[in-house]
């Protein structure tokens, strides 16, 4: 067994959070372990002046930490796994999802403690479409405004009045331990996540056993199945994370998976929404069902428009 080992990571406040958090992780497991970070600049690190659904591309803030690692720079990744394209490099995998934080967005604001509460025309910071649409469809008479940077950056922006509430994961405030003076966690029934939104996902070489036996100690069975539906359900309607998709799966009491999922119109003037109930052990399945249901719900044609409109650009 190894006992030096490097991390690669965004350089971003949240993802050293992430990293750290494994690496105290695995070194609480293993005292002689060494474990040092990479700091990695990732494509989608660079280019912070254009909204996310305009720069296009799968893996903007994965492809140059994936190439470290099959370049044999890093051991191992600590990813949000909402930014983890469904299908990776060869020579690579996701050797551990652990236990799941909090999978709901958060609407943040100096003034407004609800959605209901924002007034008519409120200027609502947000780069996500799955957000855009959401929102609209709720409050069509919102002004969505484009908002990129760091968590600390997007609340310095609401603080600094540039916006009347912004909307984040609610799982990199916690891990931050920050907020704003008012705050509404929005619930999944009424709001649905990000496909893979609160999960970490370890990516590593699918050759080094060394890793994948400590990453092992980490694994959440749960999160994991959860994760593989939500990702099946991504990967069967080819999208990534700059589309206005959502997707959430749930572990019922009876053990059977239960997944819920959304495609939306970005200006919220229609969502399509299904849900699906089926075996954990058919996880990945279950949730590309979900999204053939969508598709032929017409789904279809608004991710079509979507994409054309984005070659366009």
């Amino acid at each position: 067994m190894r006992k030096h080992l490097v991390i690669a990571t965004r350089g971003s406040q949240l993802a050293l959070w992430q990293a750290k958090y494994v690496q105290s992780a695995l070194c609480k497991l293993h005292p002689d372990l060494s474990i040092e970070l990479a700091v990695i600049k990732t494509r989608g690190d660079i280019i912070l002046d254009v909204p996310l659904a305009k720069v296009g591309g799968k893996g903007l803030f994965v492809k140059e930490i994936e190439d470290a690692l099959l370049g044999g720079r890093a051991d191992l990744a600590v990813h949000s796994i909402k930014d983890v394209p469904m299908f990776l490099p060869e020579g690579l995998l996701l050797g551990c999802v652990p236990k799941r934080e909090d999978p709901r967005d958060a609407l943040l604001s100096l003034h407004y403690d609800s959605l209901e509460a924002l007034p008519k025309g409120a200027r609502i910071g947000t780069s996500s479409l799955r957000r855009q649409a959401q929102l609209l469809n709720q409050r069509p008479d919102l002004v969505i405004a484009n908002l990129r940077g760091n968590v600390d950056t997007r609340l310095r922006k609401l603080t600094e009045g540039a916006y009347d509430a912004i909307l984040l994961a609610s799982a990199g405030l916690t891990r931050l331990g920050l907020t704003a003076p008012k705050r509404c966690d929005l619930q999944v029934e009424h709001f649905l996540p990000a496909v893979g939104q609160g999960a970490l996902g370890i990516e590593c070489r699918e050759d080094d056993y060394d890793v994948l036996c400590l990453l092992a100690e980490l694994e959440d069975g749960t999160t994991r199945v959860c994760v593989e539906a939500e990702r099946g359900f991504l990967a069967e309607l080819d999208g990534g994370c700059q589309v206005p998709i959502a997707g959430h799966a749930t572990l019922l009491a009876d053990e059977r998976l239960e997944i819920k999922g959304l495609v939306g119109e970005v200006d919220g003037s229609r969502l399509l929404s299904a849900t699906r109930v089926g075996e954990k052990s058919e996880a990945e399945a279950l949730g590309r069902a979900l999204a053939r249901e969508l598709l032929d719900m017409g789904a279809r044609a608004i991710l079509q428009k979507l994409y054309e409109q984005s070659e366009e650009k």
